[in-house]
């Protein structure tokens, strides 16, 4: 289960996020991203966030920590931000939170190198999520402390808006193509034969026991929250096996040499005696 903290503070919007999450402060005087239960897309967004998120954690991919945020709505009376105000009332109780990582820079691949194999394990993890939001147009990933982070993982298993569709949309395949890690020639079956094993139906369990229940409940076509949880298990579990068989990439491979990285540090000095055109 994740920890639950309490937000002492709203701190300011990231308007980047189509759902306004914002910086918030907490009891255990941590800061974090939070995701509302109000927000347009509803709760389903926080649903992917957790299950996506803690099933990345468990397969050693870089994730900010999750946690539980309880929220008084009393908060957004004092927000100048009228959207932001209305935002925060229609939010009271539980809600998301993601560690903030400060002093983190949004991933490029122009300026931040990831090797094959690291890229491999990511465009395979997107794969079997669907993940239909780490394009180059939105990498929804951050470079901290050198590392690659993974974000943002609202627009993920789609099939769960419709769950007729389910056990269809599951089995599609996935297009990289606009990955924004598909120009590096991910090594996508060095992933799946590493990670694929590891996707296993005790491990789907648990990562989906980490959702709370009010955020699953009167979900149409379940009599309950258990239910509803297998339901997340069935759908990726043969997901996992195969879908490795079933990605497409177009993108040109574009390689280069060395280990992961900031490419600006690797970068020919000026020559001592020449000074730079910067002033």
């Amino acid at each position: 289960m994740l920890t639950e903290v309490i937000a002492t503070r709203y701190v300011t919007p990231l308007r980047e996020g189509g759902s306004l999450p914002g910086i918030v402060e907490a009891d255990d005087l941590g800061t974090y991203v939070m995701k509302f239960t109000g927000a347009g897309q509803g709760r389903k967004t926080l649903v992917a966030e957790v299950i996506c998120g803690r099933l990345a954690q468990r397969l050693g991919l870089r994730v900010p920590q999750l946690v539980q945020m309880q929220l008084d709505p009393v908060i957004g009376l004092g927000e100048p931000d009228q959207e932001v105000q209305e935002l925060l009332k229609a939010s009271g109780g539980l809600n998301l939170g993601m560690d903030y990582l400060p002093g983190s820079i949004g991933f490029d691949p122009l300026a931040y190198q990831v090797d094959p194999v690291e890229a491999g394990r990511v465009v395979w993890f997107d794969a079997l999520i669907n993940n239909v939001d780490r394009s180059w147009r939105n990498p929804n990933a951050l470079v901290w402390h050198g590392d690659l982070w993974l974000i943002d993982h609202g627009a993920t298993m789609i099939w769960h808006h419709n769950w007729p569709t389910a056990t269809a949309a599951a089995a599609k395949p996935y297009n990289a193509s606009d990955h924004v890690l598909a120009p590096v020639g991910p090594d996508i079956a060095a992933a799946a034969a590493e990670l694929a094993p590891r996707v296993t139906e005790e491990l789907l369990t648990e990562v989906a026991a980490d959702v709370p229940d009010e955020w699953l409940v009167d979900e149409p076509g379940f009599d309950s929250t258990d239910a509803l949880r297998r339901a997340y298990v069935e759908a990726l579990a043969p997901r996992a096996a195969t879908i490795h068989e079933r990605i497409t990439m177009e993108a040109e491979v574009k390689p280069r040499s060395g280990p992961p990285g900031w490419l600006a540090d690797r970068l020919t000095p000026l020559p001592p005696n020449r000074k730079s055109d910067n002033r």
